[in-house]
């Protein structure tokens, strides 16, 4: 239960990550040395990268069962 509990947090943050980004993008033409956009997305292929090493270590030690959730 605690585990689908994280992967659906991190998704979650991911999909935020992934629309302030945009809004970034948007927010941001006018400026020519903005990075927010950047620091935005690195945080979300961060959390991305995370989740997946956490998908893997969670199957390898049997948290997640083969059969999924």
């Amino acid at each position: 239960m605690l585990a689908k509990a994280i992967i659906v947090t991190l998704i979650a943050f991911i999909l935020i990550s992934l629309f302030s980004a945009l809004t970034f993008i948007y927010r941001d033409k006018d400026k020519a040395n903005s990075t927010r956009a950047v620091r935005a997305l690195t945080v979300r292929i961060s959390l991305s990268i995370a989740l997946f090493l956490m998908l893997l270590a969670g199957f390898y030690f049997g948290i997640i069962p083969q059969k999924g959730l």
